[in-house]
């Protein structure tokens, strides 16, 4: 009975140390994950905010990247831009979160690949926005290169990646809002 309760004991004790272990030093993956989730808590914003929230919460935004960060994104507010400095991300937050109605942004999939060398990472995942006013959920693919940096995760370059559903949406015209249908041609869309 002596010898049980000494292996229960034991067992417990090892759990309860891989427990702490994995409390006290996370993986990459979660670290990524929960930064991510940080980010598009961030992001979102609500009706009611101040001006100076406003502001705290943008500049917050721009800590979540490097101080400059790589484009290739398909986003008519961006505009055609190959990268982005911290000032100019701090700045497009702001003017997102200063829409009337706000708004709520999730990444309901991550897909977190690790390199080797625990350096870098890419984060494949879903960008959902809801914004206020709008009948209609933002959903865009995304990929974020991410490095570590100073001992943090910071994203280094953002990629839309497109799919069956974007190349759809290129064809219809529901980018822009317009309601032709374009020519296969004209947007280099091949024939479903």
């Amino acid at each position: 009975m002596k010898i049980v309760f000494r292996i229960v004991l034991l067992a417990a004790l090892a759990a309860m140390g891989v427990w702490l272990w994995t409390f006290l030093f996370p993986s990459p993956e979660k670290v990524i994950r929960r930064r991510l989730t940080e980010l598009a808590r961030s992001v979102s914003s609500s009706a009611n905010e101040s001006d100076l929230t406003r502001l705290a919460a943008a500049r917050s935004v721009a800590g979540f990247f490097a101080t400059t960060v790589e484009l290739n994104v398909d986003l008519p507010e961006l505009g055609q831009r190959n990268s982005m400095d911290r000032e100019e991300i701090t700045q497009a937050a702001l003017m997102a979160r200063s829409r009337a109605g706000g708004m709520h942004v999730k990444f309901p999939d991550i897909n977190i690949t690790v390199a080797p060398d625990k350096q870098s990472a890419v984060a494949d995942l879903t960008v959902e926005a809801n914004i206020s006013g709008e009948h209609d959920s933002v959903v865009r693919e995304m990929k974020f290169n991410l490095r570590k940096t100073d001992g943090q995760w910071l994203i280094t370059r953002i990629e839309t990646v497109r799919t069956l559903t974007w190349s759809a949406e290129l064809r219809f015209g529901k980018i822009r809002g317009e309601s032709l249908v374009r020519a296969d041609s004209e947007i280099g869309v091949p024939p479903f």
